[in-house]
């Protein structure tokens, strides 16, 4: 794909995204049907939110691991509702009852399902991170863009009240000039994972089918399921983890899409012996222009900046604006500007998304989504961008246009190695 149209087309979906349109329009067919891929976790409860829409069926499910399926299809037969089952998700794909996926896999699968999904000719609900590399990143975006396909990311936040009206205030240039953006995750009901033995997959699982890409290791408990999301074969840790919804508005709320140069520095700092590759511990900065976004996380601690566990903060000449899940408000900067007392959340953003995936889909138009796949590939890179930093050790510069850094060793980590006899897909 055409990588200047790439980038343009990301900062504009990613401002137009905040549009809310009507949703009281008439729908053009009765329902959807819908299967999903990875029901363990998110996948479970994207299930949940979108079968609260009446025009929606569930109609298939697939996992590797038969424990997790077995225990799924039991709930949903305790609520009337049957589906068919597998373990391969190109079967699922190739069942004629299913029109949309939900894809709740982990993070290294992705990229394959999601375009192997819209070459199906499926509509697609795919977890975020969107991808696991910024190659494949790209590779999603132009798979969708070629076929018009309808494909939400699940930056469930860009669905919320709350955070546009946020977003308004921040533009109305009442803050003044905004010289830092912060944003942050400080999970400290999670501690740092302790090493385990290598042992066998447990029964019911198939784990090379969960393997995919990956490297082949042997099975250990530490790289399953929720804690995969610390190793860098399947996933980024918290960068990718929480930083794709708090540094999503940090670049809604200025309006830019690609930094100068991006550094960074953490470690395993909780716990340097623990079983986990990403770090506990990390602080990036992106530099633009005039100003500068900085993100930090930490595992284990939950005092965060402004008393708040997660956030994004806009710094301004005459005040800060802080905004999380459960609202927002602005702090005056002496008496510049009066204060704004919190404003709270006042609605459910997974269900409204999930409103809006039916929405465009009844209508076919990808238009309407509120995290089209430029806008999840676009924040996805973005937080790529500071792992990189954090691999390499060094200050990196990014070549917007070329869509690379200026440093080869940092370039070989734009794309993902895929094992196992699979290969990236094309669009």
């Amino acid at each position: 794909m055409d990588r200047k149209k790439f980038i343009t087309s990301s900062a504009l979906l990613a401002a137009s995204a905040l549009s809310w349109g009507a949703l009281a329009k008439s729908f053009t067919s009765n329902s959807v049907r819908v299967g999903v891929i990875g029901i363990h976790g998110m996948g479970w409860a994207n299930l949940q939110a979108i079968l609260k829409d009446k025009r929606v069926q569930c109609t298939a499910l697939c996992d590797v691991d038969q424990d997790v399926l077995t225990k799924r299809v039991g709930e949903l037969a305790a609520r009337n509702i049957h589906v068919t089952t597998y373990t391969d998700y190109k079967e699922l794909l190739n069942d004629p009852k299913v029109d949309a996926v939900i894809i709740g896999t982990p993070d290294h699968w992705h990229c394959l399902q999601m375009v192997d999904a819209v070459k199906a000719g499926k509509h697609v609900y795919v977890e975020k991170p969107i991808g696991n590399s910024i190659a494949e990143c790209e590779v999603m975006v132009a798979a969708a863009q070629s076929r018009r396909a309808i494909v939400q990311v699940g930056q469930w936040q860009r669905s919320q009240q709350h955070f546009k009206d946020a977003i308004d205030f921040v533009h109305s240039g009442k803050l003044g000039k905004i010289r830092q953006v912060k944003a942050w995750s400080y999970v400290g009901w999670k501690t740092p994972i302790t090493k385990k033995p290598d042992g066998v997959a447990p029964a019911g699982v198939d784990y090379n089918k969960w393997l995919g890409p990956a490297q082949k290791r042997a099975f250990n408990p530490n790289r399953f399921h929720f804690e995969f999301r610390w190793f860098w074969d399947y996933a980024g840790g918290l960068m990718t983890d929480w930083g794709v919804h708090m540094l999503d508005y940090a670049l809604l709320g200025m309006k830019v899409s690609d930094p100068v140069s991006v550094m960074a520095a953490g470690g395993k700092f909780a716990d340097p012996n623990g079983a986990s590759e990403t770090p506990d511990t990390l602080t990036a900065v992106y530099e633009f222009e005039d100003f500068n976004i900085q993100w930090e996380h930490a595992i284990g601690i939950s005092g965060g900046p402004y008393n708040r566990d997660h956030g994004v903060a806009f710094i301004g000449n005459n005040g800060t604006l802080v905004l999380n899940r459960g609202g927002w408000e602005v702090i005056p900067e002496s008496n510049r500007m009066p204060a704004v007392s919190l404003q709270k959340s006042v609605d459910d953003g997974l269900d409204k998304h999930m409103v809006n995936f039916v929405y465009a889909i009844m209508q076919q138009k990808p238009e309407v989504l509120h995290a089209p796949i430029e806008a999840g590939a676009h924040i996805a890179i973005f937080a790529q961008l500071g792992n990189i930093a954090y691999r390499t050790g060094q200050k990196l510069y990014w070549d917007k246009d070329k869509r690379q850094f200026t440093n080869r060793r940092a370039n070989r980590l734009l794309a993902a190695r895929y094992h196992n006899g699979y290969t990236m897909p094309k669009a």
